[in-house]
């Protein structure tokens, strides 16, 4: 099995029982790591909200960390990052991105006037790359939904525009979900409404030009930072200790599992372990790979896993 397909196998795993996973094609990993090639200013848009029992809504923890990651893999590597997000999920994206990402921009959404945001956000900062990670993209109908097929306009701040307004300025549009209901996802239109429940009302309507699925949306800013950390020679993913803190740190900020409402360190009802040991697998296939491709004496790093069963030093 080739590293592509050892890391989609990874992706893929339905850990939560979403049941969209097994349907679909390989995920387009040897496409997206050419189209990274050359990325010297990536926008990322992230931002799910969820509406709480008092009626209020909050982000949650699917997407603040992953973007997070991202941004940390892409300034490393020598990228502009500007990171854009809306008003729930502000105070989440500042926290992460304080911990892994410092040298990240981070802009919000407005309420109002928001095209005009979205334009002069594209136009000013004319990115290479687009990336949408967990952010939810507008239906056949127009609207926003959930996973219930729940219209959820009221709590979404607008920014509809954004992928065509990068496409518009040559950037690659690439985009990250794990239930049809996200930006971009409308490539997989036949497999979701197949395959999802209300398949056929939350299929977003867009469709990047490249979109990756997994388990759990965190999960590839993980996956490309192993890209990056190919092309670049430098180990770019987050130790599990880093982690566990990017969590901790995203709860203490607000931030809610999507699927309990909770205010607890899981993401889409799954413990910390559970993505550690993604993580882990990750972090295992990226070293070998490394190893193979002669990379790993351009860099020297220590993994550390809270069980032991991975302390590697390149050399």
């Amino acid at each position: 099995m080739t590293f592509f397909e050892e890391l989609d196998r990874i992706m893929k795993q339905d850990m939560g029982g979403r049941g969209l996973l097994g349907s679909l094609p390989a995920n387009p990993i040897r496409e997206t790591a050419a189209a990274l090639t050359n990325s010297a200013r990536v926008l990322l848009l992230t931002g799910f909200p969820v509406k709480m029992e008092d009626g209020t809504f909050i982000g949650e923890t699917d997407g603040p960390s992953g973007t997070a990651n991202l941004a940390a893999a892409f300034t490393a590597s020598g990228a502009s990052v500007l990171v854009v997000t809306d008003r729930s999920s502000f105070p989440l994206l500042a926290e992460a991105l304080r911990f892994r990402a410092p040298k990240a921009v981070l802009r919000e959404i407005p309420d109002e006037n928001t095209g005009v945001f979205v334009r002069e956000c594209v136009s000013s900062f004319a990115p290479t790359h687009f990336i949408s990670l967990e952010r939810p993209g507008k239906a056949h109908d127009g609207h926003y939904h959930n996973m219930r097929g729940e219209i959820i306009d009221s709590m979404v701040t607008d920014a509809s525009l954004f992928p065509a307004e990068a496409k518009r300025f040559g950037a690659v549009t690439i985009s990250v979900g794990d239930g049809g209901n996200e930006m971009g996802m409308g490539r997989y239109r036949r497999e979701i409404e197949a395959n999802v429940p209300c398949g056929r009302q939350i299929c977003t309507e867009d469709s990047a030009d490249l979109a990756l699925v997994s388990g759990v949306s965190n999960w590839w800013g993980w996956g490309i930072a192993a890209l990056l950390s190919l092309q670049t020679g430098n180990y770019l993913l987050p130790t599990e200790s880093e982690e566990t803190e990017l969590l901790r740190r995203v709860v203490l900020a607000g931030g809610v599992d999507g699927c309990t409402k909770e205010r607890v360190q899981t993401v889409d009802r799954l413990p910390l372990n559970v993505h550690l040991s993604v993580l882990h697998s990750v972090s295992d296939l990226l070293l070998k790979e490394m190893e193979h491709r002669g990379l790993t004496s351009i860099f020297c790093k220590t993994i550390s896993s809270e069980s032991g069963l991975l302390q590697q030093a390149a050399h």
